[in-house]
């Protein structure tokens, strides 16, 4: 899948100070001059993912006029969560979101995002930072899911949690830790699931927010499940009580 992209140092400035999300900027070694200076402080201030690099990695991303700079666009438009929440409500819809949590893995989110179009999920929230984003090798395993699914990718997911909650939704978040047996959880009106990363699980703060934190039941030795195959219980569990 071919990646979208802009290039030049103007061109990239007023993509960044238009509010167009970029997946990641690359800035060639030679790159100076108060302009690039410029762009890099524009960069940095709105918090962007950049990497400078060599200028032979720029000419291979385009033959254009490029200046020494590209930006690479994500394949899919990312969403705003409160937007997406509120217009489902004025449908009378009580939304199902799925926020994952410090998930990396490309191929887990992946299969994670095919699960949730199959059941109807609403919405996928990402945090901007220390996450997997929506890649090529994301769609290709989601089957393409992540072009049916609204993504959000969100600075906060404290915040997030905090506005679901106060728009009178449920909160579960997944535990190896966690006291209620997932069978046993109530998943009442609209619901937010939380799945964490396989080595860290759902961070401290988010469970604070949680009204549950369930658990799957493990019975052999290994102790614990596949993210995604989790996700895939959790999310049919709750589809389940919604049904």
């Amino acid at each position: 899948m071919a990646k979208e992209i802009i290039y030049g140092i103007r061109a990239v400035m007023e993509a960044i100070q238009g509010g167009r999300d970029l997946e990641r900027v690359l800035i060639s070694e030679n790159l100076k001059g108060n302009l690039a200076k410029e762009l890099q402080d524009l960069i940095r201030e709105k918090d962007i993912t950049f990497k400078k690099v060599k200028p032979e990695r720029i000419d291979w991303a385009t033959k254009n006029n490029h200046q020494g700079v590209v930006a690479y666009l994500p394949p899919v438009e990312y969403h705003n969560i409160e937007k997406v929440v509120e217009d489902l409500m004025e449908l009378g819809k009580e939304p199902f979101v799925l926020i994952l949590d410090g998930i990396t893995d490309v191929r887990n989110f992946g299969a994670i995002a095919r699960t949730a179009e199959c059941a109807g999920v609403d919405a996928i929230v990402l945090p901007e930072k220390g996450s997997v984003s929506v890649t090529s090798d994301a769609i290709k395993t989601s089957a393409g899911a992540l072009f049916r699914v609204p993504v959000c990718r969100e600075k906060n997911l404290y915040y997030v949690l905090r506005h679901l909650k106060d728009r009178n939704f449920t909160v579960a978040a997944a535990s190896e830790k966690g006291d209620i047996d997932y069978r046993k959880a109530e998943y009442k009106g609209s619901v937010a699931l939380i799945m964490g990363a396989e080595d860290k699980g759902v961070s401290g703060q988010l469970l604070k927010l949680a009204d549950a934190h369930v658990s799957i039941p493990i019975h052999g030795e290994i102790g614990s499940l596949n993210v995604s195959v989790a996700a895939g219980v959790l999310i049919y569990e709750v589809l389940r009580h919604r049904d």
